[in-house]
């Protein structure tokens, strides 16, 4: 969906990515239009120290709009998601933003040594905000500028506990349209605690090839300090691998793509997320075990870039919520791109919530699908490319 945001500067294009027609969701929200406003105030009301002088670094911005705002200030962006990024770039350039106005780096970059101005667009994870603030917190001077944004429903009292705890002096805005502005003041005699991430446990005994086995949580990843339910059932029923080229799609932290390579160190694993501290979590968790064989870790949407009829196996736990949207269509994505990179006779397993109807999808998309097991709440399917 292509829809102009108004902003104190003027009108922008944006749009999420992948750029779909059907796609109602807008690539911003009231929050980042909240901080806008508010750094526009404070630009007009501070006229000898504009607020937004010196290194601005956004982060958690979700599909560009802040940095595409403020390109004239030329930011320095900061998120772990893939699509964000392209989003970014695309809105960017429609913007007529010159290339390397906008500097993009990852959650897993290293940040800038001095930073004037942060801006935080709160995360959906407590644990990537926290991990996000102590890497950046030594970057920060008495003069800083700090000042969080997000929806009502997203900011809770942990998330002021960690800008307290990490940032120092905490209080926040009056509430408009649903969204609050968090502002902190850096306090340098602030005795921070070590970061506790990257998290890692020891995987329980009863999961077949990884029983007992390590597997490494950047901060961020779907359940990072425990095996979710999905995977853990879904370790109890992986086919049997039989060499060839194995996808772990959507692979989180790794630990069924790391199973199939323990089982067969014959297996060529390709573990794909959209997620940069899910892909490191991915190569620290595989790695950790010291497990033989090939494997390659990508950041990517998807199978995109996959050659079509190279794989025969996709293994995959698709997620159903998009930030605070529950939608289907990264699922879809998941099983089109799934289907395009199999070769004949090749197939995709799927674990996922019996509630979301997957059967449906699949059966429209590969003309068949079976039941491999199910529980009162999540069922594994398969689906073969004819």
């Amino acid at each position: 969906m292509n829809d102009r945001m108004t902003t104190p500067w003027g009108e922008i294009a944006l749009t999420r990515f992948p750029e779909d027609p059907r796609d109602r969701l807008r690539a911003w929200d009231a929050s980042d239009e909240y901080l806008l406003r508010h750094l526009a105030e404070q630009e007009r009301e501070q006229e000898q120290r504009p607020p937004l002088s010196g290194t601005v670094v956004v982060v958690g911005d979700r599909w560009g709009a802040l940095v595409t705002a403020l390109a004239a200030h030329r930011p320095v962006q900061i998120t772990d998601s893939h699509l964000a990024q392209e989003a970014t770039r695309a809105n960017l350039a429609r913007a007529g933003v010159e290339p390397g106005a906008v500097r993009l780096l990852t959650t897993q970059d290293a940040p800038p040594e001095r930073i004037d101005v942060l801006l935080v667009r709160v995360p959906k994870s407590l644990a990537l905000l926290e991990d996000q603030l102590f890497r950046l917190a030594p970057a920060l001077h008495a003069g800083s500028v700090v000042v969080g944004t997000g929806m009502v429903k997203e900011i809770h009292t942990s998330t002021l506990e960690l800008f307290e705890r990490i940032i120092g002096p905490t209080r926040t805005s009056l509430a408009e349209k649903k969204a609050r502005l968090i502002f902190s003041t850096q306090d340098a005699a602030l005795e921070r605690t070590a970061n506790p991430w990257p998290y890692s446990y020891a995987l329980p005994n009863d999961i077949g090839a990884v029983s007992g086995r390590t597997v490494v949580n950047h901060a961020g990843v779907f359940c990072a300090d425990r095996l979710d339910i999905g995977t853990r059932f879904f370790l109890g029923h992986l086919p049997e691998s039989r060499g060839g080229r194995v996808v772990d799609l959507g692979c989180g932290n790794g630990v069924v793509g790391t199973a199939v390579a323990v089982a067969d160190p014959a297996a060529e694993v390709l573990f794909v997320d959209e997620s940069f501290q899910a892909v490191a979590s991915a190569e620290a968790t595989y790695k950790a075990n010291g497990v033989p064989g090939h494997a390659e870790f990508r950041v990517g949407d998807g199978l995109a870039g996959v050659p079509a009829g190279s794989v025969d196996l996709v293994l995959n736990n698709p997620p159903f919520h998009s930030h605070q949207a529950t939608t289907d269509a990264t699922a879809w994505r998941m099983f089109t791109g799934a289907k395009r990179a199999l070769k004949p006779g090749g197939e995709l397993w799927v674990v996922g919530n019996r509630h979301l109807g997957y059967h449906v999808k699949l059966r429209r998309l590969f003309g068949n699908c079976q039941l491999v097991s199910g529980d009162p709440k999540f069922v594994i399917l398969k689906a073969v490319k004819r």
